[in-house]
């Protein structure tokens, strides 16, 4: 990292007092771990600290210690507002609308928009969570038991268990650092990737019975119907993109999620070296990496799927 953005962000953490911490819509684990990590050392610190995600946390997050904390709105000002894990401002939902332009925009997605004052984004990083473990040690920050496991959660799930092609040596070494604060790794583990809820379950059951497959893309359709069938209360895919990212003879795997509000959720997941989703998700207006990136269209669902599959067809070359 820049040596004058390091200090940049230490001096700016050094003088704020009332500090308002926030992630994506729809957060998944390393958004939820580079939060709950940052909001309890800062906190630790003797800041007033929010922290705030739109669509709150998920139930198997609920056993992070900080996750109680975790409000749906913003309450009053603030002289620090800080984004983590987010390419793209306007994922952060409208409730943050009167805060203005971020002072701290920390984030690994190499679709990044660099929206805040500072901008601290490392693409080659696993996960937020590891851009973290390695800089809040720097900027004054003890990583507590309580932080490393909130750290360690957001570094397992953004690799899928240490799975995804950008694993890296030093991401191994950080989650072996974090372990030694006490965390129980086969416990994150398992409630971060393995266990799923009754409703979870029957939802997956939903959009695997859905699978189509053409010309090298594999995909899930997952309705509102079938949220409502299966007694799933979330709006997201309940991560069952990583399950279709695991069927063989495929280039690509993506799945449609149907929203309330007339757009569709799609994530991507390249299942061959060398293809980069990354670039399919921008033109959507939505981001991420080579490997996985998503996007959120406004549509009816069959609509948006023609069209969504076409332009992923038509800028792989399948």
């Amino acid at each position: 990292m820049d040596e004058v953005i390091e200090v940049a962000i230490k001096q700016r953490l050094d003088e704020a007092n009332n500090i308002l911490i926030t992630s994506h819509i729809r957060p998944d684990g390393d958004a939820i771990g580079a939060l709950i990590a940052l909001g309890l050392a800062l906190e630790s610190a003797g800041r007033h600290v929010q922290m705030v995600l739109a669509d709150g946390i998920p139930s198997n997050y609920h056993h992070l210690e900080g996750s109680q904390k975790v409000v749906k709105k913003p309450n009053g000002p603030c002289d620090t507002f800080i984004v983590v894990d987010c390419a793209d401002f306007k994922r952060i939902g409208k409730v943050f609308d009167e805060y203005g332009q971020p002072d701290l925009n920390i984030d690994h997605h190499v679709t990044n928009e660099r929206f805040g004052k500072i901008n601290l984004i490392e693409p080659e990083a696993v996960a937020t969570s590891a851009i973290l473990t390695d800089r809040m040690p720097a900027w004054g920050y003890e990583i507590t038991k309580p932080i490393a496991a909130a750290l360690l959660t957001g570094i397992v799930t953004d690799t899928l268990g240490f799975r995804t092609s950008n694993m890296t040596p030093q991401a191994m070494r950080q989650a072996a650092t974090l372990m030694e604060t006490g965390v129980d790794l086969p416990d994150l583990y398992g409630r971060a990737l393995v266990r799923r809820s009754y409703q979870a379950a029957r939802y997956w059951g939903a959009g695997l019975s859905s699978l189509e497959r053409a010309d090298g893309i594999v995909w899930g359709t997952l309705t509102l119907a079938d949220r409502k069938a299966s007694g799933y209360h979330s709006n997201d895919d309940a991560d069952l993109i990583n399950i279709i990212s695991a069927i063989d003879d495929s280039a690509v795997g993506m799945i449609f999620v149907e929203q309330e509000d007339n757009h569709v959720k799609i994530s991507w997941r390249a299942l061959e070296a060398g293809i980069d989703v990354s670039k399919i998700a921008t033109h959507f207006g939505g981001g991420g990496h080579k490997a996985a990136a998503g996007a959120d269209i406004e549509g009816k669902l069959l609509e948006v799927q023609v069209e969504v599959l076409k332009k992923t067809r038509e800028m792989l070359g399948l």
